[in-house]
């Protein structure tokens, strides 16, 4: 089968079993992921192995376009009214998350332990794995909110954290290897070039997203007469160019056009125009096409033999986000609704935090176990992807933000 018919099956199936998911009352997102599934090679074999390593530039720009709009919802008004409370609880729930998976995945590991030789690997190990529990996949947190319709501030904590998670997740995953690198006998000094690094890439992404903001508000300026058509061929064009100058420069992409879209719906005089074009008209295309390629990459194979650690590594997490966000919302005196459901929707995972875990293989002195914490954060991640927009829905519902 040639790859255009590949595609037109997947995207039509999508669409078909988000529907179904409608009907159920389920997000449509949980219907895509589940097309994704249902053709994956190693479920049905209908979508052959080698069109999924075709797909990544599509997943590339639907993900370029998802973190362009959640940067489009940091508009400087709501950060001076909620940055307070949405800053506290990603700290807090991201920490949290963090010291819960470390404790219990090192005595599981402890009682358990087929997979470690000594207390300092299984230290590593779920330290490692503590980190990748922190950061919050935003694309299906938008997602869901942007199917509901959903306006409040249950839906805007929400938003706001999972913006801020991937950085505060990076931050972690970033000082967890360092430390890690030192404690197993490796150079001290590449705890000091971590650091560095760590601020070139955060610190360059940023840069690159406003400078191409503000590029994008001046030439959208000047075909502002032209039809909606033209801008989203502007838009198109400038993400890519954002997205694509971030990794050819070393930089983190998905920062990058993040920040390009906190630029556009701060500084542009017509923002509404231009994400309400976005919504109309890509957003479910986008959508569609992210969550069945994103169900399409799951490798099924990392759930056998681990999924006891899987459990385990899930169920800390929650307990992780649940308790940080209750916490950090009473320090805030946030509103009733925020403190009890903000943190079912920060139950989606994935994206960001399996490109972490991959970076595991290419640390020398991490390479005894770093398939194993591999095979742990996809397998969770299956788990996430599923049953995380279900959670984010349940959470909006019972918070009165869904019409």
């Amino acid at each position: 089968m040639n790859i255009f018919f590949q595609i037109g099956v997947l995207l039509i199936t999508g669409m078909i079993l988000g529907g179904l998911a409608e009907k159920l009352r389920l997000p449509k997102i949980s219907g895509y992921i589940i097309a994704g599934i249902v053709l994956h090679p190693q479920v049905t074999g209908f979508i052959q192995p080698g069109f999924i390593r075709q797909t990544e530039p599509l997943i590339n720009i639907a993900l370029a376009f998802i973190t362009f709009s959640i940067g489009g919802t940091l508009s400087f008004e709501r950060i001076r009214r909620t940055g307070k409370v949405i800053l506290t609880i990603t700290l807090f729930e991201s920490i949290f998350a963090y010291l819960f998976v470390f404790i219990v995945m090192l005595v599981t590991l402890r009682i358990i332990n087929p997979h470690a030789e000594s207390w300092s690997a299984l230290v590593v190990m779920s330290l490692v794995l503590g980190s990748l529990a922190a950061p919050t996949d935003p694309s299906a947190t938008l997602a869901v909110t942007q199917e509901y319709k959903a306006k409040g501030d249950v839906s805007s904590a929400i938003l706001g954290v999972a913006a801020f998670d991937d950085i505060m997740g990076i931050l972690l995953y970033t000082l967890t290897l360092s430390f890690a690198g030192v404690y197993l006998g490796a150079d001290g000094a590449g705890m000091g070039n971590s650091f560095m690094e760590l601020g070139i890439e955060i610190g360059g992404a940023l840069l690159t997203g406003v400078i191409f903001g503000f590029l994008f508000n001046r030439i959208s300026l000047i075909f502002k007469k032209e039809t909606e058509g033209a801008l989203i061929v502007i838009v198109l064009s400038m993400i890519s160019l954002c997205y694509g100058t971030a990794v050819w420069l070393g930089f983190d992409e998905l920062l990058g056009t993040m920040a390009m879209g906190m630029i556009v719906v701060n500084f542009h005089p017509l923002q509404q125009r231009v994400f309400s074009i976005i919504e109309r008209y890509t957003d479910e295309l986008v959508f569609v096409v992210f969550f069945t390629l994103s169900g399409l990459h799951l490798q099924f194979t990392a759930l056998s033999g681990s999924l006891v650690f899987i459990a385990f590594f899930v169920v800390a997490r929650a307990l992780g986000k649940y308790s940080g966000t209750g916490l950090a919302s009473r320090m805030t005196h946030a509103t009733e609704n925020v403190r009890k459901y903000t943190a079912g929707g920060l139950f989606p995972q994935g994206g960001i935090v399996i490109g972490l875990a991959l970076l595991l293989a290419k640390q020398e002195e991490m390479a005894n176990f770093s398939s194993f914490v591999i095979s742990i954060v996809i397998g969770a991640a299956i788990i996430h992807e599923l049953i995380g927009p279900i959670f984010a829905r349940m959470s909006l519902s019972k918070a009165g933000e869904i019409k």
